[in-house]
């Protein structure tokens, strides 16, 4: 086993200095901030205390079990355990997140319809629901023995092919150029009189991986082509990647830490020599146009809980909303029968198919969806598998802890200790994982790094145990053997060990 990443627990003062200066010139070039202005000294003092990695793993930290603060759920465990409201949301606001579900829950209809506030779908589109790709608020997965893919989509994109278009990439002005024909995502659902785009094909091919203590595992490589296509072939440069859907849990605590705090893990070229060498997302929020950092998504393309919604509204159901207003959702100026369907904009109800306020009721509810409190965070075996994950290295990317700021939006996510088990830093994953696609300024090798808490209920609320990007993982195991890149260290670090202690570390993992 490799121990070296250990050393990484508590880094010299010089060594902090050192990072602090490249995470400072990162957010000066983008006017990000490079240190909290919501807390005292004192305070940054007790954060810094509270924050540091752990080396005691005789018992439990304190709060662990807690690993969302305040709005911990602790409600039982149940398939509903992702669909809980955060446990300190004030009773004045239940009605709000209630009327969010019943809006995530919606199904909508094309126009024209009688029921004139839910038409407005498509006319292309993936999904009539954000809870038919999110069911239960949980993981999405591959699609298995039939055509339905309804929490797995293809993103279509190209690289920038001018000065001007790397510039409009650098400058964060756009994260990637669409296929001229199919836009930025291949719908696989129509209105009544308009061809779908075409269908996601999967194949795989299984690779044996031996251990290192000679136990065979067996991963399934993912192949994407998309095919019946409607509209003629994919453009030649444009890129394919499968996504599934991510489960939304603890999505307003994220966006409540502090920038500066997460700046401070970036070390884009790994000034400490230790391999990692993660890079900040810097995008524009989609109202403000200000730059801003990317936390949600799988590359990070998105700063705010309400940037991804209006997103998944306009890419996945077809819908407008003020933040993207085009009635047409994806379609493009090739797709001449689809720019000619009829809308669902209602000029008594708004501007847009999904007015301001239906807007903002799903951007509350998708924000307060409660992290459950941790099983058996004090069982020896637990422990055991806590000091092996932080041992091989893997908390350098999957950093337990950070504490929300004094002034967030709303006062559930305020001044909260979490664990989320993020940076929410963009790092190279290795060829295994690349899908040769550009997001902003995540290369085609590069993810974000995934919060873990809740993760060990995916089977219990989402029915599988699908992990990773595109669901090619079947357990955490596949999952842990698919890093590479910056994260090989830790990954044949887990290899290496025995099988006992390989185990110890998913009985961690799944109990977070």
């Amino acid at each position: 086993m490799s121990h070296a990443p250990a050393r990484r627990l508590i880094a010299s003062a010089a060594l902090c200095a050192m990072l602090a200066g490249f995470s400072a010139a990162i957010a000066a070039g983008f006017d990000l901030p490079t240190k909290r202005t919501d807390l005292s000294e004192a305070d940054l003092k007790r954060v810094a205390d509270v924050t540091r990695p752990t080396k005691d793993f005789s018992k439990a930290e304190q709060y662990e079990a807690m690993q969302a603060g305040a709005a911990t759920s602790i409600d039982p465990v149940t398939e509903d355990s992702f669909s809980h409201i955060s446990a300190n949301i004030p009773f004045e606001e239940e009605q709000n997140f209630k009327l969010g579900n019943a809006l995530f829950r919606k199904l909508w209809v094309s126009a024209p319809s009688s029921t004139q506030a839910s038409d407005g779908l498509g006319p292309l589109f993936n999904a009539r629901s954000c809870m038919s790709c999110h069911v239960n608020d949980g993981r999405g997965k591959p699609p298995e023995d039939g055509p339905s893919a309804t929490s797995t989509f293809l993103r279509l994109s190209r690289a920038a092919r001018t000065p001007e278009e790397e510039k409009a990439i650098a400058n964060a002005d756009i994260v990637n150029f669409p296929d001229p024909v199919y836009g930025h995502q291949l719908q696989d659902l129509a209105v009544p009189g308009l061809a779908a785009e075409g269908r996601m094909a999967i194949s795989y091919r299984e690779e044996r991986v031996t251990l290192g203590d000679g136990e065979v595992v067996s991963l399934r490589r993912p192949h994407y082509t998309a095919t019946n296509l409607a509209y003629g072939p994919l453009d030649t440069a444009t890129t394919i990647s499968a996504r599934v859907a991510p489960a939304m849990i603890g999505l307003g605590l994220i966006e409540a830490i502090p920038e500066a705090d997460i700046l401070a893990h970036a070390d884009p070229d790994d000034a400490d020599g230790d391999g990692i060498s993660g890079k900040a997302a810097i995008v524009r929020d989609h109202r403000s146009g200000e730059i801003a950092l990317g936390r949600f998504g799988w590359k990070a393309q998105n700063a705010t809980v309400r940037d991804q919604s209006a997103d998944a509204f306009t890419n996945d159901i077809g819908i407008s909303t003020p933040d993207q207003p085009d009635a047409h959702g994806d379609c493009t100026k090739a797709e001449e029968k689809c720019l000619d369907m009829p809308t669902g904009v209602q000029k008594r109800l708004g501007a847009e198919e999904a007015p301001g306020p239906i807007l903002d009721l799903v951007t509350f509810y998708s924000e307060n969806l409660a992290v459950p409190a941790r099983r058996k965070a004090s069982f020896p075996e637990t422990l055991r598998g806590k000091r092996i994950f932080y041992e091989t290295g893997c908390i350098s990317c999957h950093v337990p802890k950070f504490v929300t700021r004094r002034e967030a939006g709303n006062k559930a996510q305020s001044f909260q200790l979490i664990w989320p088990y993020s940076d929410f830093l963009l790092h190279d994953m290795g060829e295994g994982l690349a899908d040769g696609q550009q997001v902003g300024l995540a290369s085609g090798r590069e993810w974000r790094t995934p919060p873990l808490w809740g993760i060990g209920l995916t089977r219990t609320v989402s029915g599988h145990s699908f992990f990773l990007h595109d669901g090619r993982a079947r357990d955490l195991t596949e999952a842990i053997l698919w890093h590479g890149g910056e994260a090989e260290k830790a990954r044949n670090a887990f290899s290496s060990l025995s099988k006992d202690d390989r185990q110890a570390l998913i009985t961690f993992l799944e109990s977070l």
